[in-house]
C-alpha cells in the first residue's frame, strides 16, 4: 500500500480526557485574562495587585498580616514583598510593623487605594460582562460549582478562598 492509498490514521489530540479538560481551562484562562490585562494596564496594576487591594478593602478598617494576605490571594504571589512595595510606593497601601513584634507586618488600604478601587468598579464589571456575559446565570452558576469541585481536593484545608 502506498502512502497515497493508505487510510489516514485518526490523530489523538490529547492523551486523556483529563489533559483535554486541563488544556481547555488553560486556554480559556489565557483568553479571558487578556481582557483584564488590558484593563489593569490602563491603571498601571497587575491582576495580583488588584486582588490584594480588593482583599484589603474587605478587611478595612482592619489590617491584614502579610502572610495572611498572601494566603488569601487568588493566585500565589511568589514575591509578596515586591508586590506590596509597588502598591506602597503609589500610596495605595500602608504598612505597620509593631515595635513589640518586628516579624509581623500589618497591611492596610489607604484612601487612595479605596479611590482607585472605586474608579475600577464599573470598568471591571464591564470587563467581566465581556468575558462571560454570553453565558446564562444558570451556566455561570454551574461553571462556578464545577470549578470549585475540580479544585477542592487541591485546596489547602485552611484556605479562605472558596
Amino acid at each position: 500500500m502506498t502512502t497515497a492509498t493508505r487510510p489516514a490514521r485518526k490523530q489523538r489530540r490529547f492523551d486523556s480526557l483529563e489533559q483535554e479538560a486541563f488544556l481547555c481551562l488553560w486556554r480559556t484562562y489565557d483568553r479571558l485574562r487578556a481582557f483584564e490585562d488590558e484593563l489593569f494596564a490602563e491603571y498601571d496594576l497587575t491582576p495580583q495587585q488588584y486582588n490584594a487591594l480588593r482583599l484589603l478593602r474587605g478587611a478595612h478598617p482592619e489590617k491584614i498580616a502579610t502572610l495572611d494576605l498572601a494566603k488569601r490571594l487568588v493566585s500565589r504571589a511568589p514575591d509578596i514583598t515586591r508586590l506590596l512595595d509597588k502598591l506602597e510606593s503609589r500610596g495605595l497601601i500602608e504598612r505597620d510593623r509593631p515595635a513589640d513584634n518586628r516579624r509581623v507586618v500589618w497591611i492596610g488600604i489607604t484612601g487612595a487605594g479605596m479611590t482607585l478601587l472605586a474608579q475600577l468598579h464599573e470598568p471591571l464589571q464591564e470587563c467581566h460582562r465581556r468575558q462571560l456575559g454570553h453565558l446564562s446565570r444558570k451556566q455561570l452558576a454551574d461553571l462556578v460549582a464545577l470549578l470549585k469541585t475540580a479544585r477542592a481536593p487541591h485546596e489547602d484545608a485552611a484556605s479562605t478562598w472558596r
